[in-house]
């Protein structure tokens, strides 16, 4: 999965034109997912995530069935543009950071119903040609660094279906409804945040029997209550943008 406010340069990785590149892992971009306000997750991450994120669900365009899809993400900020969870040298205030952050510069992009290419953002500037781990071997096959790599964005993808199911089923049993975030600044600005949806208890409540034991059985209904846990970490977002300078809580 790409994340186009993220990848800028994406390019498959090829054993050709990135031979001779290697990637310094101890570099650092302290703007890198300065704009994100918001980042997927998979349903795996959410036990972890839950403790320092509110995760919600988004409208996500199509899925492969041709129906209407939903995403789960981790809100970072209270509005477009603006990510709370990073301080001014670029350290994360959470603990946990999010599969898709952790991966940069790489990332998986799916050509065909069963065919994935590694990717590697081009303009992250930790790919070089002196410094870090080589991406390929002398002789043009994917190092053990690579390869790594690559399985575990294969195995992220398989979470990234699965996780595409839970929300199908979260919109079978009609579960979600509209949500709405709002604060207020100091010099009295008002801040709001939609465009997303939550679980509705009344709704999960009203559930027949049956279908609460399906989805305790699949894992969905512990998915739930991680997301609902999740929803009391939006207090810390209101948290850090009050305290944020001027430019900052405005950007």
């Amino acid at each position: 999965m790409i994340n186009d406010a993220l990848h800028i340069k994406t390019v498959g990785l090829d054993r050709e034109q990135h031979r001779t590149l290697k990637l310094n892992v101890e570099h650092r971009e302290p703007t890198l997912a300065a704009n994100l306000h918001a980042i997927f997750l998979a349903t795996i991450e959410f036990a972890d995530a839950c403790r320092d994120l509110p995760i919600v669900w988004i409208n996500a365009g199509q899925g492969p069935d041709g129906q209407p899809a939903i995403a789960p993400v981790a809100l970072l900020g209270m509005k477009a543009g603006q990510n709370l969870c990073i301080q001014p040298d670029g350290r994360w205030r959470t603990r946990y950071l999010p599969v898709m952050i952790r991966m940069y510069p790489f990332g998986m992009v799916r050509v065909g119903e069963n065919q994935l290419v590694l990717c590697v953002d081009e303009s992250w500037g930790g790919l070089n040609r002196d410094v870090g781990n080589a991406l390929f071997e002398s002789n043009g096959e994917p190092s053990e660094f690579t390869r790594g790599i690559q399985k575990q964005l294969e195995e992220y993808e398989m979470e990234v279906e699965r996780t595409r199911l839970v929300g199908a089923k979260l919109k079978e049993l009609g579960l979600l409804r509209d949500m709405r975030f709002d604060a207020t600044t100091p010099d009295g600005t008002k801040v709001g945040i939609d465009g997303f949806m939550t679980v509705d208890d009344d709704k999960l409540r009203a559930l027949k029997d049956a279908d609460v034991l399906e989805l305790n059985r699949i894992g969905v209904l512990g998915l739930i209550h991680a997301h609902q846990i999740s929803l009391g970490n939006t207090a810390k977002l209101v948290e850090w943008m009050l305290e944020a300078p001027p430019a900052a809580a405005a950007s």
